[in-house]
């Protein structure tokens, strides 16, 4: 198969496509070993190099698992999941603090502004998309465009500016929570824009959130409400990240979500703390975001039911 394209996972990030006949030359001159994390076309998810029949020749065998059971970690840092699924694992992000920030001041900043907001939303997922790495999902991007998310855009925030004035016209409080709530719809919006437009390797994954409007308003709603205990909030969101994770359609595995709601109370305790200094809060960011990916994980459907009682 000599057409064959291959990737590999180095220094936590991947890397590829190459052509068989190089990544074999790769093999040869030794920069990739058995132990190495290897996908291509047609297969379920990443493996070690030393177990893709005919790749690495010679009876190169992968390592013992480590003794109870603990996730094995292949060169470029992707975990298998300790249920020991094949294709299982989690999901991981990483981007610079400097590319991070520039863009994310210049989103904020252009939003406010109503107009330019579905070009900079388009342009800012652009480049986040592709610093998710996802298992047996290489080269992730996001292929949306500036026309889908303008209809919907500025149809919702036009009803929440004819309801804004109308309210404060009529001194009317329920008109203005409406509006509100409105907002809600368009992060609802946004959830289905997403999943539908991410691709790999150039093309659609074919995936859509199926979770209801009056659903995701409910999750929001209890999301404040909770607010009034200080921490009850933590194990609502980790709660609310499990049903949109149950609510992604269209993949062979199942995604799961693992964190807790403690998990979350103390991490955003820290990220609070530091952020009261300013110049942290990219990095708080960025290591909040990687250990929530790190808590996503694709696992087999027939394990997913198994997944889910563990974790909840």
């Amino acid at each position: 198969m000599a057409d064959r394209s291959w990737f590999f996972a180095a220094n936590g990030q991947q890397q590829g496509p190459y052509p068989d006949p190089q990544f074999r030359d790769l093999i040869a001159r030794g920069a990739l070993n058995a132990q190495t994390l290897v996908w291509s076309e047609g297969m379920a998810g990443w493996q070690k190099a030393g177990e893709v029949p005919g790749l690495m020749g010679g009876g190169m065998a992968p390592p013992a698992m480590p003794p109870g059971g603990g996730a094995v970690m292949g060169t470029g840092g992707y975990g298998v999941s300790p249920t020991g699924y094949a294709g299982n694992g989690a999901l991981s992000v990483d981007f610079g603090i400097l590319d991070f920030t520039w863009r994310t001041i210049l989103l904020v900043l252009g939003s406010v502004f109503v107009i330019p907001a579905p070009w900079l939303i388009v342009w800012y997922l652009k480049w986040a998309v592709p610093c998710v790495n996802v298992p047996g999902r290489p080269n992730l991007s996001f292929e949306g465009t500036v026309g889908t998310v303008a209809k919907w855009y500025f149809g919702t925030i036009a009803v929440i500016i004819v309801l804004a004035i109308i309210g404060a016209v009529s001194g009317s409080q329920a008109i203005s929570t409406v509006g509100n709530l409105l907002q809600i719809v368009l992060y609802w919006l946004l959830l289905i824009y997403l999943f539908a437009s991410l691709a790999s390797n150039g093309r659609l994954l074919g995936l859509s959130f199926s979770g209801s409007i009056w659903a995701f308003l409910g999750w929001n709603i209890l999301l404040i409400l909770s607010l009034i205990t200080i921490i009850g909030w933590a194990w609502v969101y980790s709660a609310q990240m499990r049903w949109i994770c149950r609510n992604i359609q269209g993949t062979r595995r199942v995604v799961v979500f693992k964190g807790t709601g403690l998990q979350y109370l103390w991490r955003l305790i820290v990220v609070t703390l530091a952020s009261s200094f300013i110049i942290p809060i990219p990095w708080m960011v960025r290591w909040m975001l990687r250990w929530q990916f790190s808590q996503t994980e694709l696992v087999d459907r027939g394990a997913a039911a198994r997944e889910v009682r563990v974790f909840e």
